[in-house]
């Protein structure tokens, strides 16, 4: 269990340099966002800077309710992750999305403050939105790993 809470707090720390890192003033695309985006029309997948954008803000709030949900949950990798769809695992769920939320909310008002960045309520919506993926994922593993036979000793 600490070891998940640490790798949590580092997702955390991550995700504050991540978004509330002071950012040249510019409205230019990140080189590194127009090689992806190269990179997946090389491969005829169509693909757009807004698009990645998009889905990188939800995709970077995914851990988030994995994680979030793993720690609230009390299940580490040795726990008894079944356990935890009888301990009100959904309600813990929309409270990890609900936090998620508020932190996305907290960092947007954040970079109002620091120059070079600009908030939108998009990407509170879509960090939200990724919060409420992970959560049901963990959840959707749990009811799997609940439905899922007990192995017989043989």
């Amino acid at each position: 269990m600490r070891t998940l809470r640490w790798t949590f707090a580092v997702y955390l720390a991550a995700v504050l340099v991540v978004t509330c890192w002071p950012s040249p003033e510019s409205t230019a695309a990140p080189g590194w966002a127009l090689a992806v985006v190269d990179a997946f029309r090389a491969v005829g997948l169509p693909m757009t800077v807004v698009f990645l954008e998009a889905a990188s803000n939800v995709v970077m709030f995914l851990p988030f309710g994995v994680l979030g949900l793993l720690v609230l949950t009390g299940t580490g990798a040795r726990g008894d992750l079944a356990a935890g769809l009888t301990r009100g695992l959904w309600r813990r769920a929309g409270l990890v999305v609900l936090t998620g939320f508020v932190l996305s909310l907290a960092i947007e008002l954040t970079q109002m403050l620091i120059p070079g960045r600009y908030s939108t309520v998009q990407d509170v919506v879509l960090n939200t939105t990724g919060a409420a993926l992970g959560a049901a994922l963990t959840v959707g593993f749990f009811a799997v790993r609940r439905a899922r036979p007990a192995p017989s000793a043989t």
